[in-house]
Formats: structure tokens, sequence, C-alpha cells
């Protein structure tokens, strides 16, 4: 399986064929419970609300760890912005403010799913920081925050999950 990856100015995306067919790859990443398995960083540690992804609007939160992360152990919360099973589905990711309330970074995770054949779909991830506020730039963060790699890596973490998803 070899990934394709392109960068245009705010938004790096990585595109893979996976033999499985675009409903099983969507209810995969639906699944919160999927996504430590599926991230290509391992940042990700689990899920905080486990119900499955079924409209625009919900939230649902993560648990995470990074090295360099003031806390260590963080959390984040997400925010699906797109969803058309089986074709489209993305979140944006962001915090908790001191009141509960969420606060997104205005970066966006999307999924595009194009069935191939009925047991065949191409799957691109984009990695889209274009909304991203000046105040939050001028915090220094990089983006993206993370190595070419982890959109590729993520793709082929899909693909085995999907692959032992559509093979039981």
């Amino acid at each position: 399986m070899t990934t394709q990856s392109t960068v245009d100015g705010e938004r790096v995306s990585a595109t893979l064929v996976f033999a499985a067919p675009a409903a099983t790859v969507f209810a995969v990443l639906a699944d919160p419970a999927t996504h430590a398995s599926i991230d290509g960083t391992g940042w990700v540690e689990q899920p905080l609300d486990p119900a499955p992804l079924t409209e625009v609007g919900q939230l649902f939160r993560m648990g995470m760890y990074h090295a360099d992360h003031p806390d260590g152990h963080y959390r984040v919360v997400n925010k699906v912005e797109l969803f058309d099973a089986p074709r489209t589905i993305g979140w944006l990711t962001g915090s908790e403010k001191d009141d509960g309330e969420p606060e997104f970074g205005g970066w966006l995770w999307r999924y595009d799913l194009t069935p191939l054949s009925p047991a065949e779909a191409e799957v691109t991830l984009t990695y889209d920081w274009s909304g991203v506020p000046r105040f939050v730039r001028d915090r220094g963060i990089r983006f993206p925050p993370f190595g070419p790699d982890h959109l590729a890596n993520s793709l082929h973490h899909l693909a085995e999950l999907t692959s032992s998803r559509s093979a039981s």
C-alpha cells in the first residue's frame, strides 16, 4: 500500500486505497474507541466520551499524552464539523476553558472516503490549520505540530483496523 502525501498552504493530506468498503472505514472513524489505535503520533491515549459519532455538533473528549505538553497528560475536546456517512467525517480539536466551555484552536481533522468498488475505498486524511487565529499562532505553536509521516502512519493504522473488521 503506497501513501500519497501533499502539502498545500495550510493543509497537509495523505491518501491511501483501502481493501475495505467505505462504510466499514467510516464506522471505524466514527468510533472514538479506535482513535488511539489509529493515531500516527501515539499522543491519543483513550476516549473520555466513547459514544459513537453520529452528527455535526457532537462533542467528544480524548485523553492525551505528549512529553512536550506542560502537563504531559492532558485532555482535548473535539467537535464534529463534518458528518456525511460514509463519505466525510471531520472534527475540530480544542480544550475546555476554566468554566468548562469548549474553545477550539482552528485546526480540523478531515477524512474523505471515495468508494472505488463494493470492497475498496480511497481514504484521504487532511489536517487543516488555516482557521487557526493569530493569538494561537503567537503562542509559538508550530503547524503542523507533527512530522511528515504522521498522516501516512495514521492511514496505515486505520487500514489495519479496517481490514481486521472486514475479515470478521
